[in-house]
């Protein structure tokens, strides 16, 4: 057997060089400047700013199963247990972790994984740790998911969706899926990560808006809530397996519990001051009304507000475009979405104002004239 005479990690070099070539390189950005305006941060309710009061820990300093747990995490989970209506929590360090544990820990070799095509990558690599058969159907298509859970001979079902679905701004019928779930004897399990906090009643997501309970719920106390770390809510009996069960909570040192109380503190301060979503709503329309104008014509609703723009070369050519006024909105390209959907990623904030959203649009209506 012959080695490369450039060395083990070679063959990296020229990976990166081809994805170079296609326009599909990632750079680490430049840390944003003062006056810079950033549409692509998921802090919806502008809340990661803030300085959270109290004497917590950095650090847990072991996994929660040895010497890890703190009172954070215990007053951190009852708070978002009492809020979204369940019987438990268990908070992971980050929504990642808190996918990939959950699916693997839930399904196994005998059982039937039904999951959209466009899920988080999160979503995706748990069901393939699971070592369960995985039926990927088509984005929000009841009738693929009716069909796979029909032909199932497998005796369990999991059908794993967001309810909100952050690069296309859309989500399913949760109401006509918590039916197709309960007619097939299967678990609906909903990632609200990208909807918590700002849609729904209290902004307590897509379900709670159609008055639908998952058998496991998913969300982040990385976005709305400003901190870190993640959450699955639902009974106590699936608390209780992940905390013996989801690797990813089991070999992993505890949430911070500095983090932990920064998120149950911004989920007290968002409860008192439902303006913060109100404001990311109207601002939210207003720059979906601009674009629109402008003949865009955004994906979707609500707060993430997705321009496809086709070419990898024009979306990258209209974001440097806005950067130049102080714009941060960076292009999303394949494989994130799919080929000849190349596009822009708007996310509204409680942090902007409509001074904000006016410079976007002018500016998106001066870089598309320049590319004519």
């Amino acid at each position: 057997m012959t080695h490369s005479p450039r060395g083990p990690l070679s063959h990296l070099h020229d990976a990166l060089s081809a994805l170079a070539a296609k326009g599909l390189r990632r750079t680490p950005p430049a840390p944003l400047a003062d006056d810079d305006v950033s549409f692509c941060s998921n802090d919806y309710l502008g809340l990661a700013r803030r300085r959270a009061p109290g004497a917590a820990t950095s650090g847990a300093g072991a996994s929660r199963l040895i010497a890890g747990e703190r009172q954070a995490h215990a007053a951190l989970e009852h708070a978002f247990a009492r809020w979204l209506g369940t019987e438990a929590c268990l908070a992971f360090t980050s929504g990642y972790a808190a996918n990939v544990g959950t699916v693997a820990a839930l399904a196994g070799p005998d059982d039937l994984i039904v999951s959209d095509a466009l899920n988080h990558a999160s979503l995706i690599d748990g069901a393939r740790l699971s070592r369960a058969r995985v039926a990927v159907t088509r984005h929000n298509d009841l009738d693929a998911i009716a069909t796979a859970l029909a032909g199932r001979k497998e005796k369990r079902a999991w059908v794993v969706v967001e309810s909100y679905y952050s690069m296309d701004a859309d989500g399913p019928d949760l109401r006509a899926l918590r039916a197709l779930c309960d007619a097939h004897g299967a678990a609906l399990y909903v990632d609200e990560a990208h909807a918590l906090g700002v849609l729904g009643p209290e902004g307590r997501g897509r379900a709670a808006e159609v008055g639908v309970t998952p058998d496991i719920f998913v969300g982040t106390f990385g976005k709305s809530f400003g901190s870190q770390g993640a959450f699955v809510a639902g009974s106590l009996v699936l608390r209780d397996w992940l905390w013996n069960r989801a690797r990813t909570f089991v070999f992993s040192t505890g949430l911070s519990p500095m983090a932990a109380d920064a998120a149950r503190l911004a989920l007290e301060e968002a409860l008192a001051t439902p303006l913060l979503r109100e404001r990311v709503r109207a601002l939210a329309l207003r720059l979906r009304e601009g674009l629109a104008a402008l003949d865009l014509h955004p994906l979707g609703f609500g707060h993430v507000v997705p321009v496809v723009l086709g070419s990898n070369e024009r979306a990258i050519a209209v974001a440097a475009a806005l950067a130049t006024h102080g714009l941060i909105v960076p292009p999303i390209r394949p494989p994130t979405v799919p080929e000849g959907t190349a596009r822009l990623r708007f996310t509204v904030t409680a942090a902007h104002d409509e001074q904000h959203i006016d410079k976007a649009i002018e500016a998106v209506r001066r870089a598309l004239e320049a590319l004519r």
